[in-house]
């Protein structure tokens, strides 16, 4: 008989896709969907963006250099020294997005049954990204209780072992919207250098912190500067999830070299998203200055509203664009399905990430959802009042 792979067995599903057939029966029945699950924003990319596919001369679509495009690298390379990164060309390889850029860190710097620690809740995704290189991934909790701070060092050195190899941070945080101080950083830099650990940074939403708050990257870190692995993303910054485009940086060489023969094997990323990801560099502040706005004024009616909701604990995101929600509910998962397939408030509903799987603890989460604030305010309204009726009528309520 035919089998599948352990590898393909082990391979958990996204918390944030497996809802999406509940939601298409949804819309089937006439019911409108307000997303909130998934960090797909309505911001409209930038007509820099846009006008270098409309207006491109392309005769033939070719492969690129493995490592991309010279002539993007060298203009992503000014972009990082323009935020005191002070890398070059050669120390940048370009990915189809930043998942594949993560995938790459993981198989060029670790080897099967090797351990990363990552705080969580955490990017879904991670999980699936270890599967993939047979990577263990150790977790360490933060709670909602203190909006999701990085835990104590203390609790960091409780997990290291002969097998662990690396942290995996993201900063700001998705899903729980934390921003990681420089002191934090710094603390984290501390346990890198003792046990000489890989720090794989997930730095997508630098561009999303608020309320006077400054990113500080994982590349600003003295003395660590061959442990230090940077994962980026046109997705989010330029509202380009489609593009598919992320870099994977690092002054490390060796690194660099050896992620290279990956990238040679999947021969290029693809040519269009170039062109749209070297173009994006040219936005016009203006556009950032907007969005920056825009996100702001989302944040604090979204969290003034499910503050409202009585048994809602909703902290305050500094950064990036989601906040991880405590409902008073038995299940997260069941309630998220249950908002799709059997509630509906005049003609409408809301759809919601399930917490659980943005843990890797089994149990933990059972309470909690990801939000995430990026419909227009008016939508936004729309969608937390679906979820204010909905979780006074569900019978899982507590």
């Amino acid at each position: 008989m035919l089998t599948i792979s352990n590898r393909g067995n082990e391979m958990p599903e996204s918390p944030i896709r497996k809802l999406v057939p509940f939601a298409e029966d949804a819309k089937k029945r006439g019911t409108k969907v307000y997303h909130l699950n998934i960090g797909q924003p309505d911001i409209k990319t930038p007509d820099v963006a846009l006008n270098a596919i409309k207006n491109n001369e392309l005769k033939v679509v070719e492969y690129s250099h493995s490592a991309g495009n010279i002539s993007y690298r060298k203009k992503l390379a000014k972009y990082y020294q323009n935020i005191d990164i002070n890398i070059n060309e050669n120390d940048i390889l370009i990915t189809t997005g930043g998942s594949e850029a993560i995938t790459f860190a993981f198989l060029t710097c670790l080897n099967p049954g090797d351990e990363v620690v990552i705080p969580e809740p955490f990017y879904a995704n991670y999980n699936g990204f270890a599967v993939s290189a047979g990577v263990t991934v150790k977790p360490i909790t933060s709670t909602i209780d203190n909006s999701f701070a990085l835990p104590s060092i203390e609790e960091f050195e409780k997990l290291i072992t002969p097998k662990t190899k690396g942290i995996v941070i993201c900063n700001p945080n998705n899903p729980t919207g934390y921003l990681y101080s420089e002191t934090e950083l710094k603390e984290l830099s501390k346990i890198v250098k003792k046990h000489n650990l890989y720090l794989f940074s997930d730095e997508v939403y630098r561009e999303f912190c608020y309320d006077g708050e400054k990113h500080f990257s994982a590349m600003y870190l003295k003395d660590i500067e061959q442990n230090v692995i940077l994962m980026d993303s046109v997705s989010k910054r330029y509202s380009e999830c489609g593009v598919r485009i992320g870099a994977m940086i690092t002054k490390n060489k060796n690194v660099i070299t050896t992620a290279l023969k990956f990238a040679q094997a999947r021969l290029s990323p693809p040519s269009y998203g170039q062109i749209v990801g070297e173009a994006s560099l040219e936005t016009p502040p203006e556009y950032f200055d907007e969005v920056y706005n825009e996100y702001i004024d989302r944040r604090n009616f979204m969290v003034e509203k499910l503050r409202e909701i009585p048994g809602v604990v909703c902290p305050m995101p500094k950064g990036a664009f989601y906040v991880v929600v405590k409902l008073p509910i038995d299940d997260s998962d069941k309630f998220a399905q249950w908002l799709l397939e059997e509630f509906d408030y005049n003609g409408q509903t809301v759809m919601v990430a399930p917490a659980t799987g943005f843990y890797s603890t089994k149990g933990l989460g059972k309470q909690e959802v990801r939000i995430a604030y990026v419909l227009n305010k008016e939508d936004l309204a729309s969608a937390i009042e679906c979820l204010r009726v909905g979780l006074e009528q569900y019978p899982g309520r507590v």
